[in-house]
């Protein structure tokens, strides 16, 4: 498996249950290694396949939990 890292943003996240409910949901999809949320700067680090897991199907996972995210470059 080639694993790549993704740095995705949210503006909406509003409380810290935001942050489990979205890692819960990446973390459970296929071809995701590790998803790490920070709550203070909306800042979603995903570690994934991109040949599995792509871009858009993180930002669908994000947007199935509640949440609006878009790519980051940093």
């Amino acid at each position: 498996m080639t694993t790549t890292k993704t740095i995705l943003r949210s503006d909406e996240l509003s409380c810290p249950s935001c942050v489990n409910n979205i890692e819960s949901n990446l973390n459970q999809t296929e071809g995701i290694s590790k998803a790490k949320v920070h709550f203070n700067t909306g800042r979603i680090e995903v570690e994934h396949d991109p040949d599995i897991a792509s871009e858009e199907k993180l930002i669908e996972v994000v947007r199935r939990s509640g949440y609006e995210a878009h790519i980051s470059q940093f």
